[in-house]
């Protein structure tokens, strides 16, 4: 079916009465920018969902999609020149075409649909699209495709950080939370679900709530923006979140150069060499072109030369071309049985997977595709020799293969960007039965902090799950901050007793009103933790005691030095020592300049996490951390709240960038419509389309 817009288009504010008959896909927007879309067949929904995401996010979406063409810095300057190389680098543009012909009719007609109406919306209203984006139109089913590979195969399975290479840190410092409360645990013997992705709050990694319902289909929850599906939903039966997986799923191999080749067992191999022309715009308006040679070896495509070496990467997933069947599937599941008969496709390479149902069932999948991978003595985390076909690997785990917890005897679930093995207590999986490569074996406090919660109270209500998402306690606090108080009792040094009586009458929260987290971070930061942070306890992780691991100051460390010049630096910038943590970090966008909470999630233990940059006068803002977050309970119907930390829109101008800050600085969710008639009660804007 081919879309062209037609002049025929009811926006119906709360002025009176909504008695315009239904010609096509209707739009109900609510009072928070959330599109609830009904409609008679898919197409037509993909059309609505498209339109909607243009509304909301146009600009973002068509700048989004000229990067994922290798274009941004023809349209938008030098600063996107490295990105257009690394989408070059891995061919996404020629493979978005290949894996546009590899759909079923059916999902190319949805995609298709889906653009027609980003196009369509784009001619309706010009005025809202800048006028370097809208030489971006049209946009095309393939690109898609091409966004889908640039944000999650080559900025979250691997990314242009990659390419200088410290994969076990970044592997580490991934964030984003998620719990599955299951019947044994729940109050109400219901199964509870929260959704927590940490991601930057701008660019590529913004998320778009919305509401679809066409035939089988009624899902409600976030994707980002530019993916024609919603990433992390639920419907009437089940729900699932994502936490950025403890994978591996990308190596670099070293490769020995010899003359214009590398050597490749008894043989050198010619390297496969690609160009492509890339533009780039001046800050006079001028466009130059120039030629990017591109050359891959046997593994993949060369990323880095130094010390007459070449590095190339091998990245998984790049032969997995029906990530929206995927999600189209599991949109529609009703059961257990019937959502993992979805996801055992795992065309998402990426990705930890957990789940609640109705029917009182919870899951945890240590979900994406893992290299199966040969035995030796390679660092698989470093960089791997490249001269011998015995480090080099072609298939790929099986969902059968991967480990996973389905109803645990514990009753509960929590993913903290942890590896699988510590998902619940007692342990659900034996990491022993899986591949050392499978993942790393470790407890960061985030992830102690949040099993602690869910470990300590065996009967969980809705409000209690409520205040476990919000929890802003810092469970390195917790962990030290006794020992570190005995260090400063009776000593003969001012500051240092004014420092003891500050920490003992912090709450170890980081609320807005919280006084002495400042100061608490000041001095973990002055003592370089992130550098030394072996140094700091006496001890290490312990796979025995993992929740309890590591504790005890070290003896041999000087904490009070530090600890002074912090307090000293605290002073002398904000007066006083018990600034409140909410008057330095800031929610700040626009006109909105309001109290934060929360903090970065390692090393600190915090649980809420928010993360900041310096916006000035020795202030911080938020940019990222919590951004699409609900909680959902599964009973008869569906019982939820959630909030889009930003806003749910990015267009200037629109009131949805900023309106639900204000739940965020007050620790709070907001109810989520699914009902029409309670939609209708709640409605900022009708919209009826005529997709033809």
């Amino acid at each position: 079916m081919k879309y062209k817009y037609l002049p025929i288009l009811f926006c119906l504010f709360l002025t009176g009465s909504i008695t315009a008959p239904k010609k096509g896909p209707e739009i109900l927007w609510d009072t928070y920018g959330v599109p609830h879309i009904y409609a008679n067949n898919y197409e037509d929904m993909f059309y609505a969902f498209g339109w909607a995401q243009m509304r909301n996010h146009g600009n973002l979406l068509l700048q989004l999609y000229a990067q994922a063409r290798g274009q941004g810095a023809e349209y938008f300057g030098e600063k996107h020149l490295q990105s257009d190389q690394w989408v070059h680098t891995h061919n996404v543009v020629q493979r978005s075409r290949e894996w546009l012909a590899q759909q079923d009719s059916d999902l190319r007609k949805m995609l298709a649909a889906f653009t027609n109406g980003i196009n369509a919306y784009a001619k309706a209203f010009p005025g809202e699209i800048d006028e370097v984006n809208q030489l971006i139109l049209p946009a095309r089913p393939e690109d898609c495709l091409a966004h889908f590979q640039r944000v999650i195969l080559f900025h979250f399975v691997t990314s242009p950080q990659n390419v200088n290479f410290n994969p076990s840190s970044m592997i580490k410092n991934r964030g984003s939370n998620t719990w599955a409360i299951g019947p044994s645990r729940s109050a109400s013997g219901n199964a509870m679900l929260i959704a927590n992705p940490h991601l930057p709050w701008f660019d590529m990694f913004t998320w778009f709530e919305a509401h679809t319902i066409s035939g089988d289909l009624n899902a409600y929850g976030a994707g980002l923006v530019g993916m024609p599906f919603l990433g992390i939903a639920f419907n009437d039966y089940l729900g699932w979140s994502h936490t950025n997986n403890v994978h591996d799923g990308q190596d670099l191999y070293e490769l020995k150069l010899i003359g214009d080749g590398y050597q490749w067992g008894d043989e050198v191999m010619d390297f496969v060499k690609r160009s492509v022309e890339i533009k780039v715009k001046d800050e006079a308006g001028n466009t130059t072109s120039s030629e990017y040679i591109i050359r891959e070896s046997v593994h993949g495509p060369v990323v880095n030369e130094k010390d007459g070496k070449a590095y190339a990467l091998r990245v998984v997933g790049l032969n997995q071309p029906h990530i929206f069947r995927q999600y189209f599937d599991m949109a529609r599941a009703k059961n257990l049985e019937e959502f993992q008969d979805a996801i055992r496709q795992l065309q998402n390479p990426f990705f930890t997977i957990m789940y609640a149902d109705r029917d009182g069932h919870i899951m945890h999948v240590f979900g994406g595709r893992t290299p199966i991978r040969p035995e030796g003595e390679w660092n698989w985390l470093g960089v791997v020799p490249g001269d011998s076909p015995e480090t080099k690997w072609d298939e790929t785990h099986s969902y059968d293969e991967l480990p996973k917890s389905i109803d645990p005897q514990s009753g509960w679930l929590q993913n903290a960007n942890d590896p699988p093995w510590t998902t619940t207590f007692p342990k659900a999986i034996n990491r022993h039965n899986y591949p050392d490569y499978m993942s790393q074996n470790f407890m960061h406090f985030r992830a102690q902090r949040s099993a602690r919660m869910a470990y300590e109270d065996e009967s969980i209500t809705f409000d209690e799950l409520l205040a476990y998402k919000m929890d802003t306690k810092m469970e390195l606090a917790d962990r030290i901050i006794n020992d570190l108080l005995k260090l400063t009792s009776n000593r003969d040094d001012k500051i240092i007793n004014a420092v003891g009586k500050v920490l003992a009458n912090w709450d170890r929260q980081t609320d807005g009103d919280s006084k002495g987290a400042v100061l608490f971070k000041a001095w973990i930061d002055s003592v370089k933790f992130f550098v030394n942070k072996d140094k700091l306890f006496e001890g290490g992780w312990e796979e025995e005691n993992p929740m309890d691991t590591p504790f005890g100051l070290n003896p041999d460390v000087d904490y009070l030095g530090p600890l002074k010049s912090a307090a000293e630096a605290v002073t002398k910038k904000y007066g006083r020592l018990d600034i409140p943590w909410g008057e330095v970090y800031r929610l700040f966008r626009d006109d909105v300049d309001l109290p934060s909470n929360g903090g970065p999630g390692d090393p600190y233990g915090l649980f809420r996490v928010t993360n900041y940059v310096p916006m000035g006068n020795d202030k911080f803002m938020a940019v990222g951390g919590d951004s699409y977050q609900a909680v959902i309970e599964f009973g008869e119907k569906p019982k939820a709240m959630s909030l889009l930390s930003y806003g749910n829109a990015s267009q200037k101008g629109s009131k949805h960038r900023t309106d639900q800050l204000k739940f965020y600085s007050e620790k709070k969710l907001r109810p989520v419509w699914r009902d029409k008639k309670e939609i209708n009660q709640h409605l900022e804007l009708r919209e009826i389309l005529s997709p033809k």
